[in-house]
């Protein structure tokens, strides 16, 4: 069996299309790239070596097989430890909306299916819904269909979509909103089917939603206290 992680790397701007250019080397083609503003105080940004603040967020889709193949290339080839290059880590998947989905976004990794989540006892997951741009809305109506409360969303811009006519048989433009919505674990798989239904790849927004185990929040609780009264 198989783990599925989100894999997010974050370097300076400078070198987005060099690490671009790396993970498509090693089999990741199909990325989310946005934009980012570090925040660290002067002192730690002279410490580390970094010479600004504009940062790119990428995200792939990996397997725990390929995340020790693209491990060992950033250390080795991209020198990512060291001071100023970036930092990339892993967030458990516990699902994805669909099979097409999940052959798009794992594009030929070997993956075998195993339980859905290895964080079992989580009350919220985050749900990531990935759309063309300009139809957020057409998601979050989907998504308050089935009692979802609201969401952020980001703009991003999509890498790989000559792969989409392949798996998912559409054409996928490149301009992304990604839109985060944090549900009730109960809820999750009702709100994954109705985005998938009404806002899925059928429709014009071309949504591919996966979802993300959060392990403790703080900010829900007016959510839970509405919902206890509705109950």
């Amino acid at each position: 069996m198989s783990e599925l992680y989100m894999m997010v790397t974050i370097v300076d701007r400078k070198k987005n299309q060099k690490f671009l250019q790396f993970y498509k080397s090693c089999g990741l083609e199909v990325s989310m790239i946005s934009l980012g503003t570090g925040t660290a105080a002067s002192e730690i940004l002279d410490y580390f070596g970094l010479d600004g603040s504009q940062k790119s967020v990428l995200f792939h889709v990996v397997t725990d097989a390929k995340w020790k193949e693209v491990k060992y290339g950033l250390r080795r080839r991209m020198q990512i430890d060291a001071p100023g290059i970036g930092i990339a880590f892993l967030v458990p998947l516990s699902s994805i909306g669909g099979k097409k989905a999940l052959s798009y976004l794992t594009e030929g990794q070997e993956f075998v299916k195993g339980e859905e989540s290895t964080l079992k006892d989580t009350k919220y997951e985050l749900l990531v819904v990935i759309s063309n741009q300009g139809y957020t809305e057409m998601v979050m109506d989907a998504a308050r269909e089935v009692h979802a409360a609201g969401g952020t969303v980001i703009h991003a811009r999509g890498t790989g979509t000559e792969k989409a006519e392949k798996f998912l048989g559409v054409t996928i433009v490149p301009e992304k909103e990604m839109i985060f919505i944090v549900v009730k674990k109960s809820q999750k798989n009702d709100i994954m089917r109705s985005i998938m239904d009404k806002a899925g790849l059928e429709s014009k927004a071309r949504s591919i939603v996966f979802s993300l185990p959060v392990t403790d929040t703080a900010g829900m609780r007016l959510v839970e206290e509405l919902e206890e009264e509705e109950g």
